[in-house]
Order: C-alpha cells, then structure tokens, then sequence
C-alpha cells in the first residue's frame, strides 16, 4: 500500500504542474508573421486571437485574396510557435519524457 500511497501523491504532484502549465499558456502570447510582417496575428497559448495587424499599404491592393493568404499564414505560423512552445513546456515538466503516442494533456 505504501507505493499506492506515493503514486498517489506522484499523481497529485503532476496534476498540480498540468494547472500551473495551463494558467501559465493562458497568460502566453506569441506573435506570427507573413508577407514579410505585413501580417501579425497574436495569439495566446491557448490558440486564443488577442490581435490581428495588417499594414496599411496592404489596403491599397485590389487583391483582397493576398490579404486573406497572408493571414491565414501568420495565424498558422503563429499556431505552430504556441504549439513548440507547449511541447518545452511539457518537455520541462515530464523531465523529457514524452507521452505515449495518442495520449495527451488536456489543455
């Protein structure tokens, strides 16, 4: 029973840091970018849209298409930032474990 006990404990530990890494995602902000910086998308670590740039000498084109691409370019290139640093993240709190394939956290 004692090891039941630890694992217990063990389980409460890891709990505790999911949440912390949770609340510490929420507060996350990271930028994505394209055309060069014409396009900013904000996001948080929780894939949130904070914010949303776009440079004014974009409005001056007819190619409302362009416009479009670009930010859905910076809002993937922003998903991909949140998604690396969520993977630190995990990697910091498991010890560099990494979780069995199709497990995951719930964030």
């Amino acid at each position: 029973m004692k090891n039941f006990g630890q694992m217990m404990k063990q389980a409460q530990e890891m709990q505790s840091k999911i949440q912390e890494m949770q609340d510490q995602l929420t507060e996350m902000e990271v930028e994505g970018n394209a055309g060069g910086g014409l396009v900013t998308v904000t996001l948080s670590g929780k894939n949130e849209l904070k914010k949303l740039s776009v440079d004014p000498s974009l409005f001056n084109s007819k190619d409302v298409e362009v416009i479009e691409d670009l930010i859905v370019a910076a809002h993937a290139d922003a998903r991909k930032k949140v998604e690396e640093a969520m993977k630190e993240q995990m990697s910091k709190m498991t010890g560099g474990l990494s979780l069995p394939p199709g497990m995951t956290l719930p964030f």
